[in-house]
């Protein structure tokens, strides 16, 4: 599965997508589109921190409910977030219960809320690093698992205080978020220019 695949609506596309439902739709209307925003970008580094080690579709299928529970991401919400927070999401069973990455979410939301202090923000950070427009990789063993640039972003957020922040984590947020387009050549979704608003 390298190049791309037709599912039952006959279009083409990258073949991880064509496995459900929830990932079309994921595919078609979402990844690697361009996302703004410290809210936004805040919700979907969290989300790729919940996913490392776990399918992606688990936490796609969980983020009405991870949405819920961290308070629709709002960085000043999450950041107030103390211990009887983390026990009641630890019992939250409609969310990954992983100790360490809901400290890591708290964390990052008060990193963040720092970072914003100083006059920052994560959006402008984050975009920093994006790389210039280049073709769409041929096959899904073109695809990197990480790059210099998710490399570079990694370290920069681990010096604003961000932790969960790893290159391949890091990577993984951005094809999500458009920092790259990673939709391989022939998928019917249009292509995007990276780093333009």
């Amino acid at each position: 599965m390298g190049s791309t695949t037709r599912g039952p609506d006959g279009l083409a596309r990258c073949p991880w997508a064509d496995s459900t439902d929830d990932y079309r739709e994921y595919h078609d209307a979402e990844w690697g589109r361009p996302i703004h925003g410290d809210v936004a970008l805040f919700e979907r580094i969290t989300l790729e921190a919940f996913q490392s080690g776990l399918s992606w579709l688990t936490i796609l299928r969980k983020r009405a409910s991870f949405r819920a529970a961290f308070a629709g991401f709002d960085p000043a919400m999450v950041a107030s977030y103390d211990e009887p927070d983390v026990m009641r999401l630890m019992a939250d069973a409609s969310i990954v219960r992983n100790r360490r990455k809901i400290e890591a979410t708290i964390q990052n939301a008060r990193a963040l809320l720092d970072l914003q202090a100083s006059g920052g923000s994560l959006d402008d950070l984050v975009w920093s690093f994006a790389p210039a427009a280049r073709a769409r990789p041929a096959a899904m063993a073109d695809v990197p698992a990480a790059t210099p640039e998710s490399l570079a972003l990694s370290k920069g957020l681990k010096e604003q205080g961000f932790v969960f922040v790893g290159p391949t984590t890091m990577y993984a947020a951005m094809q999500a978020c458009g920092l790259v387009d990673d939709h391989l050549a022939g998928c019917h979704v249009p292509a995007t220019m990276p780093g333009l608003r």
